[in-house]
């Protein structure tokens, strides 16, 4: 799996489906903009039935529930993952990553444009506050 760089400040959760689905940002744009979902919209970073939405329609299947993050080891094989998670007037946000463990190896698929690496190992750094399951 490739990570997919977000094209709008706001557009993790599109990045995020495009790379589970292995399209390109565009495409998922395109799809996400028919289903009314847009980067700008704050539901799109701040709850999670737009990409669950926009999952579905690539069909993938996702856990109905977010799991609270344990540890590294004891994620599924494919997860979208809330970090940098926050509230701002009490409301929650985060930012959304892949989660992959691909042939035994773990990595993490972060779309964010102005980091050296979208492809990240660095685990300590990184603070998830839960995850989604991914199945399919």
């Amino acid at each position: 799996m490739k990570p997919v760089i977000q094209e709008e400040t706001t557009g993790c959760g599109i990045a995020a489906c495009a790379a589970l689905a292995g399209v390109s940002y565009a495409e998922a744009k395109r799809k996400a903009n028919a289903l009314g979902i847009y980067a700008a919209d704050t539901a799109l970073w701040s709850e999670t039935g737009h990409v669950r939405k926009l999952l579905r329609e690539f069909g993938i299947s996702v856990s109905p529930r977010e799991t609270p993050f344990e540890s590294w080891e004891h994620l599924p094989d494919r997860a979208l993952m809330a970090i940098k998670w926050r509230m701002e007037r009490g409301r929650p946000f985060w930012h959304w990553v892949v989660f992959v463990r691909e042939d035994g190896e773990a990595t993490v698929l972060d779309s964010k444009k102005a980091l050296t690496s979208n492809v990240r190992r660095d685990f300590g750094h990184i603070r998830p506050r839960w995850y989604i399951q991914v199945s399919g």
